[in-house]
């Protein structure tokens, strides 16, 4: 960098010490006067020493470019292992799980028509039972309610029985204590 700045400065100064035809330099109020001179040196200096922005899109580019070419390589990879498995799901695994399957579905049909046929089966008898269990619960329940009214109207026959014997023993107690006030209402004339 060194080598850099000292190769500007000669030419500056080579040129202003020739006095060359440049009319911005012959001027008197700009590029001849030596401040100028100095702040467009800074200018150069700071330029290559702290603006990096040509270095960086330089190595940007080349990054980007590095980039680009692995990610393309790798994509290419991933895209040809998936096309080699494509191809072998294809032509191998698909045929055998097709096979497979079409022996095992038979199988699976024929087992799934036993297990409905024997659901039907279960189911009818299940409903048999049920059939006969309610028929059995109504016949129960006549037989109830026809022991019920039976006992209803015994009751009320022994009702109709004790209210007789009650009635008969209170008209005996009556006559018995009409009896007994005619028997006392003839010592009580004494």
């Amino acid at each position: 960098m060194s080598g850099g700045g000292g190769g500007t400065e000669a030419s500056v100064g080579g040129e202003a010490a020739a006095g060359g035809g440049d009319k911005r330099r012959d001027s008197p109020g700009t590029a001849g006067s030596p401040a100028q001179l100095v702040i467009k040196d800074l200018g150069e200096i700071h330029s290559r020493l702290l603006d990096h922005r040509p270095v960086v899109q330089g190595e940007t580019r080349y990054f980007v470019k590095e980039f680009e070419e692995k990610r393309g390589l790798r994509e290419m990879r991933v895209l040809e292992n998936l096309r080699n498995m494509i191809h072998e799901t294809n032509e191998h695994t698909l045929p055998k799980c097709r096979e497979t399957m079409q022996d095992n579905l038979n199988q699976v049909l024929q087992r799934l028509q036993a297990a409905t046929d024997s659901v039907c089966r279960l189911q009818e008898r299940e409903q048999e039972r049920k059939k006969i269990y309610n028929d059995h619960l109504l016949a129960n329940e006549k037989q109830h309610l026809i022991q019920w009214e039976d006992f209803l109207k015994e009751q009320h026959n022994k009702q109709a029985e004790m209210d007789e014997e009650h009635r008969k023993a209170m008209e005996r107690l009556k006559e018995q204590y009409a009896e007994m006030e005619k028997d006392l209402a003839k010592f009580s004339t004494f």
